[in-house]
């Protein structure tokens, strides 16, 4: 996995200040608000964070995501309002292809030689003079493939309650912190915005999945209001990879 942040406003934060006093009151021009001073400009994205969200989405980012499955990808473009462009396998022969290979404690041979052997079929099948928007369909879905993806603040603010919590697959929560350092590193002040949803609520997002680790250290099986500090403590500390289950039409 690689991800790369390829394009943000370096000036986000003004703007997003600006959008929002806009909104409420006239006077004050973007130029005024890069003049503040850093305390008045923490102060007013504090109200940010513990108001309407529209005015978030004016901040944009666009990241590069290399390595990553199929599987990922194809949960990842269900955010619909995030913007994308992917590898295409109907045109390109990814015969020389790798995968992604689940951590497991057992059977990974077998897992490795199954992939393999699918993707040695996808060549014989090229070779045999079958189009490769064809021979892609016996392709398997942990194939490396590369997408690129933009998504505003507000978009990303959500994708961080959910995707970083413990409940996702380990491949998108490994991706989605990588993003989420990504965006950090050019802007500091949006580390309040991507939080997962137990730090920022106190509450657990997913209370019927009790074999999250920080649902069983802190809340004890249920969804219980508790102190920030100490979710965020636990949530730090504890990795976990959720395997779902499915229920009476249900994933548990």
């Amino acid at each position: 996995m690689n991800v790369t942040l390829l394009s943000h406003q370096p000036d986000a934060l003004e703007l997003l200040l600006y959008t929002k006093n806009t909104r409420l009151r006239g006077g004050v021009t973007l130029a005024d608000i890069k003049a503040w001073p850093a305390e008045k400009k923490a102060e007013h994205l504090a109200y940010m964070l513990d108001t309407i969200q529209s005015s978030w989405e004016f901040a944009y980012y666009v990241f590069e995501i290399k390595e990553v499955s199929r599987a990922f990808t194809h949960q990842f473009v269900r955010t619909r309002t995030g913007s994308y462009a992917q590898e295409s396998q109907r045109t390109v022969d990814v015969r020389d292809a790798s995968f992604v290979i689940p951590k497991m404690d057992s059977n990974q041979d077998f897992y490795e030689t199954a992939m393999q052997s699918s993707i040695d079929s996808y060549v014989g099948l090229i070779e045999a003079g079958v189009p490769v928007q064809d021979a892609r369909g016996v392709l398997p879905t942990n194939i490396h493939t590369s997408i690129i993806a933009g998504f505003n603040l507000r978009t990303l603010h959500d994708m961080a309650e959910k995707r970083l919590c413990t409940r996702t697959q380990g491949e998108y929560q490994n991706v989605f912190r990588a993003m989420r350092e990504a965006v950090i590193a050019v802007h500091p002040w949006a580390e309040s915005f991507l939080q997962v949803y137990c730090i920022n609520h106190g509450t657990c997002c997913f209370p019927r999945y009790t074999e999250c680790p920080v649902q069983k250290e802190v809340f004890g099986g249920v969804a219980l209001a508790i102190t920030k500090g100490r979710v965020r403590e636990a949530f730090e500390s504890l990795r976990h990879e959720a395997v779902p289950v499915a229920q009476d039409g249900r994933t548990m």
